[in-house]
């Protein structure tokens, strides 16, 4: 029986993220495919910023950790970021912080027209070229390889220059009894800036990061006008979220 297209692209980042490089040659044998449908794979992954094709096969264009990141919860992901869209309409003014949930947003804006985006995530920058219909902004600044996202003194000068409507933000932990929280200080620090500047700020994250905390504490749960995440969360943590003051979508 032959492997469906998602499983084969699937694989294909898997090896990537393990590997770093992948062949055309190899992946036929190992899949089960022709080398002709592994070309239009890696063609179609490369369309969607995931992966440079090289001749002969392709490699990985960012972290392994991003690229396994990216593999993990991809469903619930893909749930959030379409619930996430549904509230950009045509010609809204977004900000967009780093994280791969953050990034599958974009994935579902493509209908829109008029949306500019103010982000710090180079993963949102691959998504955004494949829709010429949004405008993007990129805030410069010094360039952090695990989280794909751009941060320090430059982002944070250009992020205060801009006023949006909506902010989305991702998260390595949050909990109802310690907030949002992240992993190094400078993504909190972007975090910040971005709710400043906007008029409703979300989180969007998946059920596994609540009851974890990162290392730094961003803000508090009600400090935020909603979170989005899935339905995997326990119906008690679903009930504890709902009665912490903060709006929350389960998708």
């Amino acid at each position: 029986m032959a492997i469906e297209r998602g499983e084969r692209e699937s694989s294909i980042l898997t090896r990537l993220a393990r590997e770093g490089s992948v062949t055309v040659a190899g992946l036929s044998r190992d899949l089960g495919v022709s080398e002709v449908t592994i070309r239009t794979d890696l063609r179609n992954l490369e369309d969607r910023g995931l992966l440079a094709r090289t001749h002969g096969g392709a490699e990985a264009t960012g972290y392994r950790n991003v690229l396994e990141r990216q593999l993990q919860h991809a469903g619930e992901k893909a749930r959030i970021g379409s619930a996430a869209a549904e509230l950009v309409g045509d010609d809204d003014l977004i900000m967009i912080e780093a994280g791969t949930t953050c990034a599958e947003i974009v994935s579902h804006l493509g209908a829109r027209r008029g949306v500019r985006i103010l982000t710090n995530s180079t993963l949102v920058v691959r998504h955004a070229r494949l829709y010429p219909n949004l405008t993007v902004v990129l805030t410069g600044g010094t360039f952090h390889r695990t989280s794909e996202s751009m941060v320090g003194p430059v982002a944070l000068r250009t992020i205060e220059d801009f006023n949006v409507r909506l902010a989305f933000f991702g998260t390595d932990g949050f909990s109802v009894e310690r907030g949002l929280t992240t992993a190094f200080s400078e993504g909190a620090e972007v975090i910040r800036a971005m709710r400043a500047r906007a008029t409703e700020s979300w989180l969007v994250a998946d059920s596994s990061k609540y009851g974890r905390a990162g290392f730094v504490r961003v803000m508090d749960l009600p400090d935020l006008q909603g979170v989005i995440t899935d339905t995997r969360l326990a119906a008690s943590d679903q009930a504890e979220l709902n009665s912490s003051g903060v709006r929350a979508r389960f998708v």
